[in-house]
């Protein structure tokens, strides 16, 4: 009777273990990890003439060796751009529809109503906002920013 207690109690924390171990025992993780999805923050002019925020994911397909990919996005130039902390734009649309993408360094983004986005590095923002009241940019920290403005050609159109 103690054998079979033991083998009932022993058996019973195989799957247990599995679990909690990522099931290393048959090499294979009982969890599979997410790949990071690349997420941006896109910012527009709402019928109130006031900018708006929201954030999509952009989807991407796998292509084999380990790489995924998105949807072309047609572009017409990118400039390279560096900030300091005196950087500080009062209200204003966006010039143009462009990616602005953060390598280093930190801003802020302010909007009607007092909503701040910070844009740190990695950040990818979707700046679509060229008409209305526009939005507020300020340099955050104590570093340097640097980021790459990435304008769309006309008509295109953003992986989503």
């Amino acid at each position: 009777m103690k054998r079979l207690l033991f083998a009932a109690a022993a058996l019973g924390w195989i799957p247990t273990l599995l679990v909690v171990g990522g099931a290393r025992a048959i090499g294979v993780p009982a969890f599979a990890a997410r790949p990071a999805p690349v997420k941006v923050t896109r910012l527009y002019t709402g019928a109130d003439g006031k900018t708006h925020v929201e954030e999509f994911e952009v989807p991407l397909k796998a292509q084999g060796r380990g790489t995924e990919l998105s949807e072309a996005v047609s572009v017409k130039d990118l400039q390279f751009r560096r900030t300091n902390q005196d950087y500080n734009l009062d209200w204003h649309p966006a010039p143009r529809r462009q990616y602005v993408v953060t390598l280093s360094g930190e801003s802020e983004i302010e909007l009607d109503g007092g909503k701040k986005i910070r844009l740190g590095p990695g950040h990818i923002l979707l700046a679509e906002d060229t008409t209305g009241q526009g939005h507020m940019s300020r340099a955050v920290g104590s570093e340097d920013r640097i980021s790459l403005f990435i304008t769309l050609a006309d008509g295109a159109k953003t992986p989503r």
